[in-house]
């Protein structure tokens, strides 16, 4: 009788039972992980799926983290925004309330008010979001503007504000104080008043208007500008008046008007009738002196400084700052570009010609992209800080008869300043810009959730496992394990004398 071997088939056996413990590891696996496989491999046919689909899920994760980076640099700029409204408020509360206070006293405070605001507006534009500047466009490693103190008085070697209008002053009053104007009687019955020469400073003669009986009034004509008012044919009536209207550098107008009168000696902005059209002649030549004189120190002194302050701002990196050629500053007749060696320049980012916002931009989904760069030259903001400036760089005296003048000549131009000349843009529409970038950040937040959430659950389906069905293929697999492990010992238990039995 032959006895077959038993060892193949306990080989078989032993393989067996070895790739049902395989099975019971994977599935317990599956069970403590939640996964069908940790290899892609593991996952057949739909592997290719699950990689497109965690490609999608790490786009949208890479844009959330953008999104949210961006968020927290627009809330920060915001703040800042804010508070530069805030300090633009109180300015102008201070230069309103500045009008009710007696005396130099409230020019005095205004000035102080500015410089403080300045020092906060120039604070807040140096405002950075982790290590980068906001508010210096593509320049986002250094501060956005140079400090107060170097704006208003320089560095040394370096001019600041404050030299630039006492230049300007120099050149726009003249040596004479009238606005480089000359003021002469050409005859014994006229008065002639003339510029002094063609350039960009001083007054400007507009126009005249005249209702005075026998005055011949001719111009103003030429180049530089003459005009000239006859009284030889006689004597003009109480009452009558001359108006002479005259530009001033920064653009905008004054007048003076005088009126006939037969008190001696005359009120302010009049003058006295003489026997004589001679004696009337130098009645009113003195009175034009007086009062064009007056003005040369209030409102021309005034719009003198704003446009040194004008053609201070307005320089960048690529834009060189307009100085006074000189000295002599007070016979000078044109303007020569400033340097960056001689001259503070007050923005220290970028000047590039693309639009500020452009100058920092994030992809926050496939196919949207935000714009929200800021430049401290920007209108909007430039018309704050230089507004502030020019208040605080223009130092009235105590002494001045004119100082409470001035100041209300200052307040005016700078109050219209502070929110920007009319058609321009506005602190308010940069947030507004802002504002739009939030939106549209926001707005691809909620598609990347929508979007998250269902690729997560296909993914699931894909990756995933049903806890209950592996749970149950466990517990079968344990059985066959168990089944064959007890053959397999029954095998192992087989002798001959149990055969034979």
């Amino acid at each position: 009788m032959t006895i077959s071997s038993i060892n193949g088939t306990s080989a078989a056996m032993i393989q067996s039972l070895l790739s049902l413990r395989s099975q019971l590891d994977d599935l317990t696996r599956q069970l403590s992980t939640g996964q069908k496989s940790d290899t892609f491999a593991g996952l057949g046919s739909q592997r290719g799926v699950s990689v497109s689909l965690r490609s999608q899920l790490s786009a949208i994760s890479g844009f959330e983290n953008t999104a949210a980076n961006v968020n927290t640099r627009i809330n920060v700029a915001n703040t800042a925004l804010s508070s530069m409204g805030d300090i633009v408020t109180n300015l102008k509360a201070a230069i309103a309330q500045s009008t009710n206070v007696s005396g130099i006293n409230g020019a005095s405070q205004t000035q102080s008010t500015a410089t403080y605001s300045l020092d906060g507006v120039l604070g807040l534009l140096n405002t950075k979001a982790g290590d980068r500047y906001l508010f210096g466009g593509k320049v986002t490693d250094q501060p956005s503007v140079e400090s107060s103190d170097h704006i208003l008085n320089g560095d040394g070697t370096r001019a600041g504000l404050v030299q630039l209008i006492s230049e300007r002053k120099q050149a726009d009053l003249g040596a004479s104080g009238l606005g480089r104007l000359a003021i002469t009687n050409l005859t014994l019955s006229s008065v002639d008043i003339a510029e002094d020469a063609v350039s960009p400073f001083g007054f400007k003669l507009a126009s005249v208007t005249s209702n005075l009986t026998n005055a011949v009034v001719t111009g103003p004509t030429g180049s530089p500008a003459d005009l000239a008012i006859n009284l030889g044919s006689g004597n003009p009536n109480p009452g009558e008046n001359l108006t002479v209207r005259f530009t001033l550098p920064d653009g905008s107008s004054s007048s003076v008007t005088l009126t006939a009168t037969t008190d001696s000696p005359p009120g302010p902005n009049q003058f006295t009738i003489g026997a004589t059209p001679t004696d009337t002649t130098n009645s009113l030549t003195a009175a034009l002196t007086s009062s064009i004189q007056t003005m040369a120190g209030t409102s021309l002194t005034a719009a003198s400084a704003v446009q040194a302050s004008n053609e201070f701002f307005n320089a960048d990196a690529n834009h060189p700052p307009l100085r006074v050629d000189g000295p002599p500053f007070d016979s000078a007749t044109g303007l020569v570009n400033g340097s960056s060696a001689n001259t503070v320049i007050w923005y220290t980012g970028d000047a590039d010609s693309d639009p500020a916002r452009s100058t920092a931009t994030a992809q926050v989904d496939t196919s949207m992209t935000v714009n929200y760069g800021m430049r401290a030259s920007e209108q909007g903001l430039r018309s704050i800080v230089q507004s502030a400036a020019t208040l605080a760089a223009v130092s009235i005296s105590t002494t001045d008869p004119n100082g409470v003048a001035l100041s209300q000549e200052l307040n005016t131009r700078v109050s219209g300043q502070l929110s920007g000349p009319p058609g321009t843009q506005t602190l308010q529409d940069i947030q507004t810009d802002l504002a739009s970038a939030q939106i549209s950040i926001s707005s691809a937040k909620t598609r990347h959730q929508q979007q998250n959430s269902t690729l997560q659950e296909y993914l699931q389906q894909i990756e995933g496992v049903s806890n209950e069905e592996v749970g149950a293929q466990i517990l079968t697999l344990q059985t066959r394990l168990q089944a064959s492990m007890q053959v397999t010992s029954m095998m192992y238990q087989t002798s001959l004398v149990n055969y034979l039995q």
